[in-house]
This record gives structure tokens, sequence and C-alpha cells, in this order.
């Protein structure tokens, strides 16, 4: 089966052929660690993670690489407002993100590269870009890239070039800035910086956004790899830059396939905090929802078109996970006899559905559809009296396989008040006392039991537990 993706770059689907057979190289944007990520961000995380297990799901080994933005006007500001200097301001939202992306079930990266990591490699860059006339000093001794420079500057976002202002220089690091004229490449340092600085060979001052991304994702994936992907956002000016200045310095075409995803919407409205719609994932935890129920509403809507997200739909979320973990217990239960060709059928209609959809550009509605299809036969199978033994482990291994791509269904999760021995209840319901009395040493200890006894204990909200066998 022929996988395809829209390229943004040719404004049309296209085969997916990769640069070395069976691999697949790609560059995710990923967070600026100013701040805990909001859920517009983790649209962005969750469309790329299931690009990521598609790729997978296809037979291909994925090496994945997600820069952490962790140098740029707005971390340098809030440090300072803040009193920390920067490397332990940002450590902080660092780790919150890892918590996050774990919560929402994103498998990692391969290589998340923190942007102060890569100050030489992005000295070297820039001096490439020098010394082939690309870029140049300025009076205010920053270095700026010359776009005029580049004949194809604009050919991603299909910029005019002829209606654009001569002269202007962006500044800032902002996401959608108009980013008219030359941008820069190096920031001479100035007294906003404070105590953040590189030498370099123009002077003390830090990289721009767009010339992190382009020296950190060659070192790791070579001057031209498969697949980069991000918000519509991001298209221009960040990747129309990261373009310009990588071709540039290699003279090679730099990325094959661009992926992005659309915005997200907080009740039909762009998310604000003036309009108390905007959320963080650990604002919609506190609310009592959990990561598997907000991963669901971000993955139910195809990538390029707008997601739509409310508390109704995680609700929704909530109703339609319960009845696949229903039917998760009831095939479990199934001691029929029977070799299982009676779900021979129903499971590769709907295992071939399933990929097929995928293949279409993460098509997810008609994938979602298939795991539908494949509760519902199954459970009409159930109640007819024909599913046999094998044939409800089949299906659940048929879930299973659907869940490598979309992270939700828990198929081998026992939970709260399910089957499971007695013993073990007992112990899950004594953790969870002790939690609530704040004894987590002996928590910690009947968590141990648990384990020896075979089983995984999960905190959700609500005070509830969930218990998944080793």
């Amino acid at each position: 089966m022929e996988l395809r993706f829209f390229n943004t770059m040719e404004r049309r689907q296209m085969a997916f052929e990769p640069l070395t057979a069976g691999c697949a190289r790609m560059y995710t944007c990923g967070p600026t660690v100013y701040n805990f990520a909001h859920i517009g961000n983790f649209r962005a995380y969750v469309f790329e993670d299931i690009l990521r297990r598609t790729l997978e799901y296809f037979g291909y080994s994925v090496t994945q690489v997600m820069n952490l933005t962790d140098v740029d006007d707005k971390t340098i500001r809030d440090s300072r407002k803040e009193s920390l200097p920067l490397r332990e301001f940002t450590a902080r939202y660092k780790q919150a993100f890892f918590e996050d992306i774990k919560q929402l079930k994103i498998e990692p990266a391969e290589v998340y590269p923190a942007a102060t990591d890569h100050i030489p490699e992005m000295i070297a860059l820039i001096q490439t870009l020098m010394d082939k006339g690309f870029a140049y000093q300025a009076q205010d001794k920053c270095i700026y890239f010359s776009i005029d420079k580049f004949k194809d500057y604009g050919k991603l976002a299909r910029i005019d070039r002829e209606n654009q202002r001569d002269g202007v220089r962006i500044a800032t690091d902002e996401y959608a800035k108009d980013a008219v004229g030359d941008f820069a490449l190096w920031k001479a340092w100035d007294e906003a910086d404070g105590d953040v600085f590189w030498e370099s060979p123009w002077g003390r001052g830090r990289p721009g956004w767009h010339i992190e991304c382009s020296a950190m994702s060659m070192k790791y994936l070579g001057e031209s790899f498969d697949i980069h992907t991000g918000g519509v956002d991001n298209m221009f000016p960040h990747h129309e830059d990261e373009i310009a200045q990588s071709e540039s310095a290699t003279g090679k075409k730099w990325v094959n396939y661009w992926l992005h995803c659309e915005h997200l919407m907080v009740d039909g409205t762009k998310m604000s905090k003036s309009l108390g719609n905007f959320y963080t994932l650990r604002d919609l935890q506190n609310k009592g929802w959990n990561g598997r129920e907000i991963r669901w509403v971000l993955v139910g809507a195809h990538y390029r078109k707008k997601l739509n997200f409310t508390i109704d739909a995680l609700g929704q979320a909530r109703e339609t996970l319960g009845k696949f973990d229903a039917l998760f217990d009831r095939l479990r239960k199934i001691t029929v006899p029977g070799d299982g060709s009676e779900a021979a059928g129903l499971i590769a209609d709907t295992k071939d559905a399933f990929a097929g959809a995928l293949a279409d550009d993460l098509n997810i509605a008609p994938a979602l559809a298939a795991a539908f299809e494949l509760m519902r036969g199954a459970n009409r199978l159930a109640d007819n009296g024909t599913l046999s033994q094998n044939g409800a482990a089949a299906i659940l291994a048929a879930f299973r396989d659907f869940d490598r791509v979309i992270g939700c269904f828990e198929v081998d999760a026992v939970r709260g008040g399910g089957e499971i021995p007695a013993e073990v209840t007992a112990l899950a319901e004594a953790r969870a006392e002790a939690r609530k009395a704040k004894n987590f040493a002996e928590s910690d200890r009947l968590r141990d039991e648990l384990t020896k006894l075979g089983y995984a204990v999960k905190d959700v909200p609500g005070g509830q537990w969930e218990l998944k066998k080793l």
C-alpha cells in the first residue's frame, strides 16, 4: 500500500519516497520553553505523533528530531523577570513539556536538541553564509540574511516578492511576524539580553530563531532529509527563512516533504486568555480530564483542517473510550471454543480500511470509522453467541494494532472495579488510601507489591486508579 502525503511545497498529495529506503528522517518544530505548552501546541505535536506512528505502522524506521528553543526574546524576557539564569528558567518548562507529552502518549523523538547546546554549529553555519555572500553585518552589528541573494525565496509560502517592501528588517523572534525583508541570523548583544550572550567572530550576541532549526536539523539528519513539519503559522517566515539559509549554505535541496497542520480553535474562536478559553494540558487535567481523553479529541480531526476543541468534546471522548473499554473487558471474558474464523473477515476488512485511510494523507476520520466498525462487529458476534475465545483474542490484537497509531485504546488496561483478583484490588485500594493520607512511603511499598504480582498501577483524575497487567 502506497503511503501518500500532501506536500505543502508542491500543493498536492505525493507518494512518500524517502531518501534512504525503509528510513524516514523528520524534523518537527518543538516548543519555545518560556511557559507551559497549550493545547494549540499539542494539536501540532499530536499530529506529528500520528505521522511518526503511521510511518512506523508502514514499516519505516523513523529518526525524529524535535528542537527545544531555549534562547529567544521570550525566554530572555521572562527569565529576567523572575531573576533566574536562563538555563535554570528554561529547565522548568523543558521538564514540564516532557511530562505533558508522556501524558498524551506522544512517542519520544530520537533527539531533542536545545538551541543553547548548539551555538558553535550555528556560528559555523552563519560563517558559511557570510563566506558565500548570502549574509552581511549591518550597522547595528547584527548579521542578516539577504533574501535578494536567494532567488527562490518565497517558494514555500508562495510570497509575491514584487509587493514586498524593501529594507525592512525584523529584530524579534515572535511567531506570525510579517518578516518582510532581510532577517537576522545573529543578534548583537544589547542591554535587554542581560547576561545572555555568546562570543562570535562578529562580537557578543545570540542566534536568531530561524538559524537554530537549520543548524540542528542538519547536524542530526544531514544536509538533506525527508520530512519537515509544523503548524501553518510556522510556514512564513520561519520555514521560508529556514529553506533560504539552509539551501544557500549547502547548494542542495533541504527537505523533500513539508507537512503543515491547521490551527486549533476553542469553542469556535481563537484561544485567548481574555476569553477564558486558553488551556494548558494541566488546566484540563485539573478540571478532571485525563491525557487519553484529551488526546482522543486532538486526534479526531484531519491535520489540514481546523480543529474545534470543546469541553463537550472531552465528555464525548470519555463516553466513547468507555465503550471501547467495556468491549475489551467483554472480549477478555469470552470462553466459547472455536478457531476464530468467524471474526476473520471483519478483522481483515477493518484493518484494510484503517491502513488505507492512513495511507491517504493521514485521513483520520475513516481510520477511526474502521475502529468503530470493528467494535460494532465484535459486539454483534458476541451478542449472538458466535464469537469464540480465539476470535475475541484476534479482535483484541486488531485493536492493539490500531492503537500503534491512535494511542488511546489501552486494550490491556484493567480499571478500578474490573475483574481482577481480590488481593490485587485490595492492594490498589489500600495504596489509594495511603496516597490520600499523604503516606507516600506506604503508597510506594504497596505499588511495589502490585508490581511483584504483575500489575502496574496508575492514578487518574478524581482519586481513581487503573491497573495494567505487566
